[in-house]
């Protein structure tokens, strides 16, 4: 009866231990620990400057998100609780969850069933407060730029050009574009204005890309936050913003410590979205976890046409990053919805329909292995409906690319349920390789957009709308013309229109919008009807959540 709880009601009854005694099976001492109460702690790690990191990077990516699900956060806890229940030292490196998304659509993001991360309500809400800094920071600048119009504008910035937003991390429509300003001379300049959420702030992308804060505080020195009337990029550097920004977030950029339900370690911090962000967590926290473990298990959001491309084009080139070995993750369930079968017959055995969407998985599959070159491993995230044929289905045809498939049981069975999985993972690490990326460092971005498209979602080209042209061509005036690339695009397809499911072939891209994130190191390409501020759903998952007179939540999944 245990595996029909729910998520919150199976970790509410889980018997957390105190985190010192879980930093402890990693070398780090109490001295090294900054307590935000029993559970949780931050992590100083000046001690560990000296210490090389020489774990084996394992990444975790997955097929395209459907409505059926995949389980790419509960895998990845599912494989670090299976690597230490083998006795191997594995320690995790998960993102935050954002607020909006927790209180929107999908309600939690700490993994599920007998594979999560704890205090599960803990890390889903406020956590340390690393969101609510990086926002206060993001509108810190905000601020200090429409005062410096207000008192004068020495710098001559065009309020037209302003392309520096306001954030805050809530699922609100009503903010995507706003007029500000108003109400007289002494209320500020009137001008068009919008909010992103947190998660798409480009001091959230600087912030998970930053190596210490002196490195943050330089790349908050860097982004451009709008032009001047000659058209001339204006950085938080020229209003002196930077200082003020890093002071803000001295104590956030300190890797969050965690514990799985099985107490393996976990570092939980940063949280940029994989579909209008990079997806992945601080390269701070992946390091200083690379430095205590034999293992490290990490994530990257989405499917592996946008977390793992952004994770090893982005990430792992200004980290210095090369994985060992990757998994993708997919359920029968999630082939079948690629295939045509609507969710409601999803539990029904058909064969054709598996075999009409198993070219997502193998797509996915083949990227890893042929473009990047990495070891790879194909996770089926088991459901009790899977049947042994379709099972074999999925086997057969990932065998034709030389490549295992793992049964992973871990929703329902924690650390013991993953252990085949963990096996060929290990296997794998094993394994020599070379990687490479996508497109070559320095490339220019109409060259990276090209490269990505047609290697990694298999397009025909790219296709820029006549503005997307203009701002290129600023882009190479100003020197940003040959940073990496961070497309901006639907998770649910290889495409920028998320009905086509599957492979798709014989389609084009179409990039709407450049911009530059000078601070994280890339340019943003919009494609299709991508948002930086996402909405509520009809019925969000607020309406769900509750809490008793002794503070319990309640209908957090």
């Amino acid at each position: 009866m245990a595996a029909y709880k729910s998520d919150i009601e199976i970790a509410q009854e889980a018997e957390m231990l105190p985190i010192s005694q879980v930093a402890a099976t990693i070398g780090l001492t109490d001295e090294m620990l900054e307590h935000y109460g029993k559970y949780k702690a931050k992590v100083d790690i000046h001690a560990l400057a000296d210490k090389p990191a020489k774990a084996k990077l394992v990444l975790v990516t997955a097929i395209n998100p459907t409505p059926a699900g995949e389980g790419k956060t509960t895998t990845s806890v599912g494989l670090g609780d299976a690597l230490n229940l083998m006795g191997k030292k594995a320690v995790l490196a998960l993102r935050e969850p954002s607020l909006g998304p927790v209180f929107g659509i999908k309600g939690g993001a700490a993994g599920g069933g007998y594979a999560q991360v704890v205090p599960m309500e803990d890390i889903n809400l406020h956590f340390t407060g690393d969101f609510h800094a990086i926002g206060a920071a993001n509108n810190l600048l905000a601020a200090l730029l429409d005062n410096h119009i207000q008192q004068g504008n020495e710098l001559g910035i065009d309020p037209k050009s302003i392309t520096w937003k306001r954030a805050v991390d809530m699922n609100d429509r009503q903010l995507r574009h706003i007029v500000d300003g108003l109400g007289g001379k002494m209320q500020g300049v009137p001008r068009e204005d919008g909010f992103d959420i947190t998660v798409a702030s480009e001091v959230m992308a600087a912030f998970c890309l930053a190596t210490d804060l002196m490195d943050l505080k330089l790349r908050l020195g860097r982004m451009v936050v709008g032009y001047t009337y000659a058209g001339e990029p204006v950085c938080a550097h020229d209003l002196g913003a930077e200082g003020a920004m890093a002071a803000l977030l001295k104590d956030a950029i300190k890797p969050n410590l965690v514990q799985t339900l099985e107490h393996t370690p976990a570092f939980v911090h940063g949280g940029p979205f994989a579909n209008i962000a990079h997806g992945c967590n601080s390269v701070q926290a992946t390091q200083t976890a690379m430095k205590l473990g034999d293992y490290v298990v990490t994530e990257a959001g989405f499917g592996a046409d946008l977390g793992a491309e952004k994770f090893l084009d982005i990430k792992c080139r200004m980290a210095g990053l090369d994985p060992d070995a990757v998994v993708v993750v997919a359920t029968v369930r999630a082939l079948k919805y690629n295939g045509g079968v609507a969710r409601a017959d999803l539990n029904e055995e058909n064969l054709d329909a598996l075999k009409a969407g198993l070219p997502n998985l193998l797509r996915h599959v083949s990227n890893i292995q042929d473009v990047y070159g990495l070891p790879c491993v194909v996770a089926i995230n088991a459901f009790p409906t899977d049947t042994a044929a379709e099972l074999a289905l999925v086997e057969e045809k990932c065998r034709e690319l030389g490549v295992n498939v793992a049964l992973s049981e871990v929703w329902a069975k924690g650390g013991e349920g993953g252990t085949a999985l963990a096996e060929e993972v290990m296997r794998l690490c094993e394994q020599p390789h070379e990687f490479h990326y996508s497109y070559e460092t320095g490339t220019d971005i109409e060259e990276a957009l090209t490269q990505i498209a047609t290697r990694i979602y298999h397009a025909d080209g790219v296709d820029l709308t006549p503005g997307a042209k203009k701002q290129l061509a600023q882009l190479r005036r100003d020197g940003f013309g040959n940073l990496p690339v961070c497309v901006a695009k639907t998770q649910y397809s290889f495409t920028d229109n998320q009905h086509l499911l599957g492979a798709p072939e014989g389609f084009r891209i179409t990039v709407r919008n450049l911009k530059v994130s000078a601070g994280a190191g890339f340019v943003v390409a919009l494609t299709g009807d991508i948002m930086t501020m996402p909405g509520l759903p009809k019925k969000p998952a607020a309406l769900n959540i509750d809490v008793t007179a002794d503070g319990k939540i309640t209908g957090l999944f």
